[in-house]
């Protein structure tokens, strides 16, 4: 595989029964759209007890059935906000971390220096982060991963990338490499996948290849660059 081999995101991931959750964030083809998707899985009925919903411009999850929940702090958060020119979307509550540290004028990085893996040994399921940018009719976004350095929880590691979008281009994180007991963490660079153009593809393409036993939820949001305004699609399993 060559280093600037662009994947179809449905190849990816359509055998592989368990990538957690995952964040994508690219440019479409036709280099007008800025892109982002993320959708969530799950392997316990409390993690599958779960739906987005829209809440202005941003998402929020709740539980399906909120008798059922056993530990709301690791499954109930708002994964997408938006503070001025800037669009987080991240696997946890440190979506809330990063939005306070922006609005008081500090960066991605430093709000994220503060943040560590979630405590849910043995897995230690790794923070995924991104943010997007945007200024003079186009954006740069950053990803981050907060995993920990070793099978005890004794560390954590931060990894934050940053990148100048290409038209047809995205980057796809995620928390797991694929099943297991415990679960290994996701390594690496973010994958490069193509975005197309249509949201409906893209939508369509993700939600049809991930697990069908462990999808729960999938959004995704194309925000023109010209206009500012954007087009999204919200798919929940439980409905």
């Amino acid at each position: 595989m060559g280093i600037y081999e662009i994947n179809n995101i449905g190849e990816l991931i359509k055998d592989n029964t368990y990538v957690g959750r995952g964040i994508v964030i690219g440019k479409s083809a036709d280099g007008k759209k800025a892109v982002t998707a993320y959708f969530i899985m799950g392997r316990s009925e409390n993690s599958r007890n779960r739906v987005f919903i829209e809440q202005g411009d941003e998402i929020i999850i709740h539980p399906f059935d909120a008798s059922k929940v056993e530990d709301p702090s690791l499954i109930i958060y708002a994964p997408v906000r938006q503070i001025e020119n800037n669009l987080i979307v991240t696997n946890g509550d440190q979506t809330d971390t990063v939005y306070d540290f922006i609005k008081d004028g500090k960066t991605f990085e430093q709000a994220l220096e503060t943040r560590e893996f979630e405590p849910d040994m043995p897995n230690f399921t790794p923070r995924i982060s991104g943010m997007m940018t945007f200024a003079n009719g186009d954006f740069t976004y950053k990803m981050s991963i907060l995993k920990s350095a070793d099978e005890n929880g004794s560390a954590c590691n931060r990894y934050t990338f940053s990148y100048a979008p290409l038209a047809g281009l995205g980057h796809f994180i995620h928390t797991y490499n694929h099943d297991g007991n415990p679960i290994p963490t996701f390594t690496g660079e973010p994958e490069r996948v193509a975005i197309p153009d249509d949201i409906d593809e893209f939508t369509d393409m993700l939600w049809a290849n991930l697990n069908e036993q462990n999808k729960i939820s999938l959004y995704v949001r194309y925000v023109d660059l010209e206009s500012g305004k954007y087009d999204s699609r919200m798919i929940n399993k439980n409905k």
